[in-house]
């Protein structure tokens, strides 16, 4: 409509501006909202339509992006207090691929801190909550742009994905998420969580506008260290073309036995590979070695890494960091040098064991997440609570290749429940043109949360059980252990958080042990490369 005249950029920006002004007070989705930029955009793009230069799909559409993504001028927060106050003074690149494209930018959306932890209460802005039930939790990291997404305030917004947190949003707000490949899309001047494992991603109602906006901003991009040199498809072509013969693998051990879903998951999840079935894709039962030492690794390599990231805050604004964070972080404590070595091998070992899979099917299927759980219950597990168990989505993070979340269904309470797909490395293409006839056969992304404006939100209980720390004493060898690491790295460490960390002893140490030890022939997932 906008290329052809129909649609003014302007009259839909203001439109979506209203919409946000009505309803964001019920969803906190929001952390800076840049309504006159996006209507200079708006502006911009219109004039040059109008003088007959039209760049493309996202030409005048609207978006928004995780308050992670540098955007010059405008405040960039990742939800802490540590950067509460953080201005770029250039964009990211993924954000200046959209602007080329003539995308308008309506604001920087909530996260949980730093695209780690939560949901939070003790952060600079309060968590997202999910337009389907605004009792319910968004999922996370990308909470507020899930949440924006769905309440029709944008048509599109990025995300990042270092185990999940642009997939687990999709799921529990009934939308599609994807995690490109690993090195497809820049990272670069996006806030780091962690480098070996962060992705940047596009979340979307459709299938189509997924498409769009990875080809905008998929590339190679020579600022980061580890984007790939690959050639772009188009890959809005490929959809609507027939999947008969397709070959998926569905990894039905995932909900069935290391994560056990709930009945709703299961059926959903069954009824969707009957769909695929339908549609003449060949179907048959796969399974992934070992869960659990994906999230191993992960957990080995991620807190590492951020923790490295956040060393010089952590040293000297440790009180500035949300307890959630903190609460994750400080495992890295009781990891050693070496445990970071084993698990960027054994990441290798992993991602080269899904050769095989790569090889027979073109894509694999696993159930997703959802329906969400109410978003006080979620705050009242905490960050162990949520800790260590196997994970639908990290898997993929660890093994690089591209995964995709979409809407397989909806609760009897009306929440979306979601399916997760996943394809060989950097075929995208055949990935979305598989999820689009799914998407085409079923009609689930026509519906739309109920939203009213003037619709009050309910007091959500803010109590988090303390956790047990009775086996941690002050005088016990855990704690002079932690005594001793956090001294040596320069941390301040009060009694209680001595004693937090104490019980990240023992964790650190089973994850540990299930790493094995390698062939000295076995490199590191993580290798350097000249940079051009």
């Amino acid at each position: 409509m906008i290329r052809t005249r129909q649609l003014s950029p302007v009259e839909l920006t203001q439109a979506l501006i209203d919409r946000c002004t009505a309803l964001d007070g019920q969803l906190n989705s929001f952390i800076t909202p840049t309504y006159e930029l996006a209507l200079d955009q708006a502006r911009r793009a219109e004039a040059e339509v109008m003088a007959g230069r039209y760049l493309g799909a996202l030409h005048g559409i609207p978006y928004g992006l995780k308050d992670l993504y540098y955007t010059k001028g405008v405040l960039t927060t990742g939800n802490s207090r540590v950067a509460a106050d953080f201005t770029p003074d250039f964009d990211a690149t993924a954000v200046v691929r959209l602007a080329d494209a003539g995308a308008v930018l309506m604001g920087k959306q909530t996260a949980h801190e730093l695209a780690h932890g939560g949901p939070s209460y003790d952060l600079p802005w309060p968590p997202a909550r999910n337009p389907w039930h605004t009792d319910h939790f968004t999922g996370g990291s990308s909470s507020g742009s899930a949440a924006a997404v769905a309440a029709g305030f944008m048509p599109a917004a990025l995300g990042t994905d270092t185990g999940g947190s642009i997939r687990g949003p999709a799921s529990f707000c009934g939308l599609v998420g994807l995690k490109p490949t690993y090195g497809l899309v820049s990272r670069y001047g996006v806030i780091p969580h962690s480098f070996s494992l962060d992705h940047c991603g596009p979340i979307t109602r459709s299938i189509e506008d997924c498409a769009h906006v990875l080809q905008v901003i998929a590339g190679h991009d020579h600022r980061d260290p580890a984007s790939a040199k690959v050639a772009i498809p188009d890959y809005a072509s490929g959809l609507g073309r027939s999947i008969k013969g397709l070959k998926v693998g569905v990894i039905r051990h995932l909900w069935e036995e290391d994560i056990p879903a709930d009945e709703e998951l299961r059926q959903a999840t069954e009824e969707a590979v009957a769909v695929m079935k339908g549609l003449g894709a060949v179907t048959e039962t796969v399974r992934i070695p070992n869960p659990q030492l994906h999230t191993d690794v992960k957990a080995i390599i991620c807190e590492s890494e951020a923790f490295a990231v956040q060393r010089a805050n952590l040293r000297t604004r440790l009180a500035d960091f949300g307890v959630d964070y903190l609460s994750q972080v400080l495992l890295a404590l009781s990891f050693q040098a070496s445990d970071y070595v084993r698990a960027q091998r054994q990441r290798r070992v992993l991602a080269r064991d899904m050769a095989p899979l790569y090889r027979d099917y073109d894509v694999l299927l696993t159930a997703g997440s959802g329906p969400a759980p109410r978003l006080d219950d979620q705050y009242a597990k905490g960050a162990l609570g949520r800790r260590s168990g196997p994970s639908m989505t990290t898997i993929f993070n660890v093994t690089g290749a591209p995964a995709l979340m979409m809407c397989s269904g909806f609760s009897k309470t009306g929440l979306p429940i979601g399916m997760q797909l996943a394809g060989r490395p950097f075929e995208e293409a055949t990935l979305l043109a598989l999820a689009h006839a799914y998407e085409q056969a079923t009609s689930w992304h026509e519906r739309r949360p109920g939203l009213v404006p003037g619709t009050g939100v309910s007091p959500l209980q803010k109590n988090r059980p303390s956790p047990d720390l009775s086996a941690f004493r002050l005088d016990g060898p855990e704690c002079a252990l932690i005594r001793s690491l956090a001294r040596s790295a320069g941390l301040a460490l009060t009694d209680e958080w001595i004693r937090q960390a104490a019980a990240n002893v023992p964790i650190a140490a089973g994850i540990s042990e299930r790493i094995p030890d390698h062939a000295q022939v076995e490199e590191p997932a993580a290798v350097f490369s000249p940079i051009a």
